[in-house]
């Protein structure tokens, strides 16, 4: 069986909320929750948090976990994640086939949504996917912070975007969605995409995923039954506190 990797790329820089990745929920700081919740994913092999920062690498190893230092100069958690995972292969002199990345502001990640990421995988076509999550609010399809995402028929991603898309918003609508940021990616793949040219559209909304678009690539989006929120701003922590307190 291929071997899999969950990379949680993490840094303390975020222009929304800085410092966001040791923001305390209920009692543990929001990496921590997303490190664990990730580690009960069976399928996993093992579950690194990358990151440029000391404070978070050394709160990792506190907690038992592992932690990779990356370089600061990285735009993108993909990129983030290419450099975790070379270094990761280097050092152990094996290699990981799949490699999930899951952002480290989804600290209510089920483990049962990585393993709905990786059932597109049985297609061999299938480069890279990404989770899609029905938006139930006409606030969440306004707020920025919440990336929309318009599919084909096959669940292609067709575009992503921080504006309200598509313009008739339908909850009951199967091609539309938003993203969730858990993301694997075939090993090979990802190390391809860190050699292609960042692109207009990834650097106009600040997203990863448009990179592979804009360079002719497939994106599979996966709509997950979970309920999840992502931390990108202070409001979203409360938010998040509430739901994991509940």
């Amino acid at each position: 069986m291929d071997k899999i990797i969950a990379i949680i790329p993490a840094r303390m820089g975020s222009s929304r909320f800085p410092g966001k990745p040791l923001a305390d929920i209920n009692g543990k700081p929001m990496i921590q929750h997303v490190y664990e919740r990730v580690k009960l994913c069976s399928k996993l092999d093992k579950v690194v948090v990358a990151t440029c920062d000391k404070i978070i690498f050394d709160t990792i190893l506190d907690m038992g976990g592992e932690a990779v230092m990356t370089s600061e100069n990285h735009e993108r958690a993909s990129d983030r994640c290419a450099e975790a995972l070379e270094f990761i292969e280097n050092s152990e002199k094996e290699k990981y086939e799949i490699v999930v990345m899951v952002q480290g502001d989804e600290p209510m990640t089920d483990p049962e949504m990585i393993n709905e990421s990786l059932v597109p995988f049985d297609d061999h076509s299938v480069q890279v996917v990404n989770l899609l999550a029905e938006i139930k609010t006409k606030e969440e399809f306004e707020d920025p912070n919440c990336i929309k995402v318009v599919c084909d028929k096959l669940m292609n991603a067709i575009y992503f975007s921080r504006l309200p898309i598509p313009f008739d918003q339908s909850n009951s609508h199967p091609y539309h969605g938003k993203q969730v940021c858990i993301i694997p990616f075939r090993r090979n793949f990802l190390l391809e995409y860190i050699n292609l040219e960042p692109t207009m559209l990834e650097i106009s909304e600040s997203i990863d995923m448009l990179r592979v678009i804009e360079h002719g690539y497939k994106v599979r989006m996966m709509p997950t039954k979970f309920e999840t929120k992502a931390v990108d701003t202070i409001e979203d922590l409360q938010a998040v506190k509430a739901l994991m307190s509940s």
